[in-house]
């Protein structure tokens, strides 16, 4: 079994974001097929479980990596499931004993901004969120235009 780190996470109706972080390249894909197959085996005999095939692309830097946990935890405030992002209870911006074990949650490779609750709730800008969506949407690394050519090429 592969040892990943989870960062960030946010669980929804029909689908979920995971931010990991991996201690070494490869294997992903391997992991992720065993979760979902190992949660359909155990909770639906049969039928879609979720909306599609999973979507991964390398993060840049320290702010694209801030952009894509604000946007993880954001999601419910951001589908106007909760007045606070924090009151989501399946998420990784406020935890609770039902939403997972301590210990679940890495510390990521960066330390989350001061006030990071209040950043989360802050104004997302159309920008961000359209060039995130963009990357998720092809599975195209997330960062400075230069450096998505240069990943995607390697």
């Amino acid at each position: 079994m592969l040892f990943l780190r989870l960062v960030g996470y946010c669980l929804l109706d029909n689908h979920f974001h995971l931010l990991l972080w991996l201690h070494e390249d490869g294997d992903l894909s391997r992991w992720l097929q065993w979760l979902m197959t190992s949660h359909v085996r155990r909770y639906h005999s049969s039928g879609h479980v979720w909306q599609g095939r999973f979507k991964a692309f390398p993060i840049q830097g320290d702010n694209h990596y801030f952009t894509v946990l604000c946007y993880v935890e954001r999601n419910p405030l951001r589908a106007n499931m909760v007045a606070r992002s924090q009151d989501w209870e399946w998420s990784s911006l406020q935890p609770t004993p039902r939403s997972g074990p301590a210990g679940l949650l890495s510390n990521g490779p960066l330390p989350k901004r001061s006030q990071w609750t209040r950043f989360v709730n802050g104004v997302e800008t159309e920008g961000a969120l359209a060039s995130l969506r963009r990357s998720v949407v092809r599975g195209t690394p997330f960062g400075e235009s230069s450096w998505q050519h240069a990943t995607a090429a390697e």
